[in-house]
């Protein structure tokens, strides 16, 4: 297993792609989520519209304990040690659509076939939303896909 850390590139991809919202509110998928598009908290229970709001502080802690565990996860699924780079794409990647869609992804196959322009180009597959084209996950996905082949956002 490779082990590796998001970087802080990777922590502001997430920051500038979620926004921060100290209200719960749902996200375009119809899930309730809160801070900076977390679903659910660090003790494990999902988020609730009906919950308290909290500070950007706390949305900052709670994002970092979440994006330790999408790091751990990914981390298990590469055969190979990859670029701080693709690494942080792939950790943003896992925390918008969740770490079983890269598992199972063409996506992460190309990154351990070792194909990164073939794996930046699925990326771009990766932009609908309730089967329609959305404009949020087009400009998240460029970032990651620049991300993945310069480790610059």
């Amino acid at each position: 297993m490779v082990s590796m850390r998001a970087s802080r590139n990777c922590i502001a991809l997430i920051k500038r792609s979620e926004g921060f919202s100290a209200k719960p509110y749902l996200c375009p998928a119809g899930i309730p989520t809160i801070g900076y598009g977390s679903t659910y908290y660090d003790d494990g229970r999902k988020v609730k519209l009906t919950d308290s709001q909290i500070t950007e502080a706390q949305a900052e802690a709670l994002l970092c304990k979440i994006v330790a565990g999408f790091e751990v996860q990914v981390s298990a699924f590469l055969l190979h040690p990859i670029p701080q780079g693709q690494f942080d794409a792939l950790v943003d990647f896992a925390y918008n659509f969740g770490a079983n869609a890269l598992r199972t992804s063409t996506l992460l196959k190309k990154v351990n076939a070792g194909d990164n322009v073939g794996a930046a180009n699925e990326l771009d597959k990766w932009v609908h939303c309730d089967g329609k084209v959305s404009a949020g996950l087009v400009a998240r996905r460029a970032a990651e896909k620049k991300l993945f082949l310069q480790g610059t956002i």
